[in-house]
């Protein structure tokens, strides 16, 4: 089912959250919305869903207009954070739920509810309360009801905030796999972006009620639109640095030049930039040689990041394969691929 929203809007009061919001989520397709607290996505869930209502704009799941339905008539499964599972209920009680109330008969609930038990891995689950259950456990059973009436949309906010590390590795695979294996239409809100880039087709990253950038995730980690949309992926973290054009195809960093990506050559003297590094930009085998003093190591099992001050007093960093013949304080060159360095204006947008 494609999901359009046509010139969203939503406001609280005077407050307005989002406005004139235009995205398309394709059929089988899973979408993060990614971004800050407050930046809007999980209102924009909660429209979808029929638990806010729209201020203006439309809803549209398929040709059909939704925006003015109540949320049990919009055909939605919704995956909350909390799981919000009925404690009394057992796990096939929980998840006959949303099949008893559409009035389904006793046979074809117990068929459904097998069926889909069987699909996320809780089959010998069924007779348990949620006390019983682990977090991970929880978060199948929920997922199981939410998607065990076949609904039209999946909505899944923040589903991975109350598991460990551990868990959370596995569950992205298993909610991937069972959206693929379903091939429902699937919306992730979420502000953890190693959780948008590895479960999700395609990512909106959003600020403040607006989509910055839509995009695969290769795609808008390679090519951001914008410093903050940057600065919003990646792990470890980019880093900024402030930069004036020298004219010549350079960028002066304040005592230290650095050549800019060929493609940026003729770019005019004394424009204010931003350079974009990330830590595989520094410490590979091609590159212009960088100086600096070593001041972090952090060993991360089977590679090694670095902390670089430089004499400008910036300091980049380096991810790169296990290496022990480095210490705190030892001056190194290392490379860094200027080719690949990001360059922003003055207003953030990349060049």
């Amino acid at each position: 089912m494609q999901l359009t929203l046509d010139k969203f809007s939503k406001s609280f009061g005077d407050t307005d959250v989002i406005a004139d919001m235009d995205l398309t989520v394709q059929d089988g397709e899973m979408l993060a919305l990614l971004g800050p607290s407050g930046c809007g996505k999980s209102t924009t869930l909660f429209a979808i869903a029929g638990i806010h209502r729209v201020t203006g704009g439309r809803i549209l799941f398929g040709d059909r207009d939704v925006s003015d339905l109540p949320s049990q008539k919009r055909n939605v499964g919704v995956v909350f954070q909390n799981y919000a599972l009925y404690p009394h209920m057992s796990v096939a009680q929980n998840i006959a739920f949303p099949l008893e109330v559409a009035g389904q008969d006793r046979a074809t609930i117990r068929r459904e509810v097998q069926a889909i038990a069987e699909l996320v891995h809780i089959e010998k689950l069924l007779m348990r309360k949620p006390a019983e259950l682990s977090g991970g456990q929880q978060q199948r059973v929920a997922l199981a009801r939410a998607i065990v009436r076949k609904p039209a949309v999946l909505l899944l906010d923040e589903p991975l905030a109350n598991l460990d590390a551990k868990l959370r590795l596995e569950m992205r695979s298993e909610i991937r796999r069972i959206q693929q294996e379903t091939g429902i239409t699937a919306i992730l809100v979420t502000h953890d972006q190693v959780e948008a880039m590895s479960m999700c087709d395609r990512v909106a990253i959003m600020n403040e009620g607006e989509i910055l950038q839509i995009d695969r995730p290769t795609d808008m980690y390679r090519a951001p639109a914008t410093r903050f949309v940057a600065g919003f992926l990646g792990n470890p973290p980019i880093v900024f640095v402030e930069a004036l054009s020298d004219g010549a195809g350079g960028a002066d960093l304040g005592g230290l030049t650095l050549p800019l990506p060929s493609r940026l050559a003729r770019l005019p003297g004394g424009r204010p930039l931003t350079l974009g590094i990330r830590p595989e930009h520094l410490g590979g085998a091609r590159g212009v040689p960088v100086e600096g003093t070593i001041r972090f190591i952090e060993p991360q099992g089977r590679e090694t990041l670095f902390d670089l001050a430089l004499p400008t007093g910036a300091v980049l960093r380096s991810i790169q394969p296990v290496r022990e013949d480095l210490s705190l304080g030892d001056v190194v060159r290392f490379n860094l691929d200027t080719e690949a360095v990001l360059i922003f204006d003055a207003a953030g947008a990349r060049l």
